[in-house]
């Protein structure tokens, strides 16, 4: 069994935790806030415009993301899992626009963006100081949650712009294709997009960090991945 070093798994605390406190609220507050923009009251009324963690708290998606993120550091991994926050319930019947649903749907990885730009702010104030992510200090643990914070609404905004049903791309895609072929897609993507995506999370995880290590990296300001 790999051996876990103090700060890998400081920084798995700092994952899951700002999953569950930050990231997952925030994506999940700005899909209910610019539904409730474009006409959709649903996600207001269940009281979910709001930063409050709890009320979007998935039990199953938040154990299993915990869960996955340890387990991925006992297997030697980097100490990162999948789960999810509570999906924020939008009837698109009400939405105003033609492209209301994908402007929703987009809300969320475009919060997640936001999140990793300020992140990435305080990561590159205290870089340019010297400052090193790690837990030997109390400033050096404030720079590994900025580090953590970028690399997590990273992943979370590019995994969910994936055009994989449930997840926020497949509303974008279907949005934008024809009325018959979206319907015919949607149709089959429904059917299929867990498996696919389960798929997807287990074969070719590796091609999101692939994408995700340079994007971290430029909004860092310096190589975090190599």
């Amino acid at each position: 069994m790999p051996s876990l070093n103090s700060i890998d798994i400081a920084q798995a605390v700092i994952f899951v935790g700002m999953f569950l406190l930050i990231s997952g609220p925030v994506h999940e507050c700005a899909h209910a806030f610019v539904a409730w923009r474009l006409g959709d009251g649903t996600a207001k009324l269940f009281g979910r415009i709001s930063l409050n963690p709890v009320r979007h708290f998935d039990p199953i998606g938040g154990t299993l993301l915990a869960g996955s993120v340890f387990l991925s550091l006992i297997a030697g991994g980097a100490g990162i899992g999948f789960g999810w926050a509570k999906p924020t319930p939008v009837n698109p019947y009400n939405l105003r626009g033609r492209h209301a649903d994908s402007f929703v749907a987009a809300a969320g990885p475009l919060s997640n963006l936001v999140l990793a730009v300020l992140f990435a702010a305080g990561f590159q104030l205290l870089h340019r100081n010297g400052i090193v992510a790690d837990n030997t200090t109390a400033i050096n643990m404030v720079q590994l949650v900025f580090q953590t914070g970028i690399t997590l609404n990273v992943m979370l905004m590019l995994f969910n712009l994936l055009p994989i049903p449930p997840l926020d791309g497949s509303h974008v895609l279907f949005d934008f294709l024809a009325p018959g072929t979206s319907q015919q897609l949607r149709g089959v993507m429904n059917q299929y997009g867990i498996m696919i995506l389960v798929l997807f999370i287990f074969f070719g995880g590796h091609l999101i960090f692939s994408v995700v290590a340079p994007v971290v990296n430029f909004l860092a300001g310096t190589r975090i991945y190599y």
